[in-house]
């Protein structure tokens, strides 16, 4: 059986190439340390190039804008109680400055990362060899589905993104 839609959350990503690097945020819940790319769910009413713009700034410090699709992922809870998709776009930095305190109090810092680097981070959802690819591709080539995320209950990037949650 489907889940209702109420049920299915709407996330954005944005991959940020800035000196060479990728933008992550960094995260901390309890003792879990982990990172994202800049993003987060969409409002209603709210299109999905507004939201990546409004997340970046608010976890970064920095304006962007989207310029293409890259990825479509998912994340299904094991137990099917919920679904999030996330649409990760290749985004251009337009202007402001990295920031030390970003106005999201989830975010614990901005990171920059290597692309060959991506697998020494918990990065979730866990697309850290797809990132590296589209880098080494120069992020050239066609939007690609990469499936399923979710692995051992952390593909889920953030609880308040999580399947069946609100915020």
């Amino acid at each position: 059986m489907a889940a209702p839609a109420s049920e299915i959350r709407l996330r954005v990503a944005a991959v940020l190439p800035y000196d060479g690097r990728i933008v992550l945020v960094r995260h901390r819940k309890g003792d879990a340390v982990y990172h994202l790319l800049p993003g987060g769910g969409v409002e209603v009413g709210e299109s999905v190039g507004d939201a990546l713009v409004r997340e970046v700034r608010e976890e970064t410090g920095l304006i962007a804008r989207a310029v293409r699709p890259l990825f479509i992922s998912d994340a299904i809870a094991p137990d099917g109680s919920g679904h999030m998709v996330q649409l990760t776009f290749l985004a251009e930095v337009t202007g402001g400055e990295l920031t030390a305190l970003p106005a999201d109090p989830r975010v614990e810092a901005v990171d920059l990362a290597v692309p060959d680097d991506l697998g020494a981070y918990d990065l979730r959802p866990p697309m850290g060899e797809a990132l590296r690819l589209a880098a080494e591709n120069g992020y050239s080539g066609e939007a690609r589905y990469l499936g399923s995320l979710w692995s051992d209950g952390h593909g889920v990037p953030e609880a308040e993104d999580a399947p069946g949650t609100t915020g």
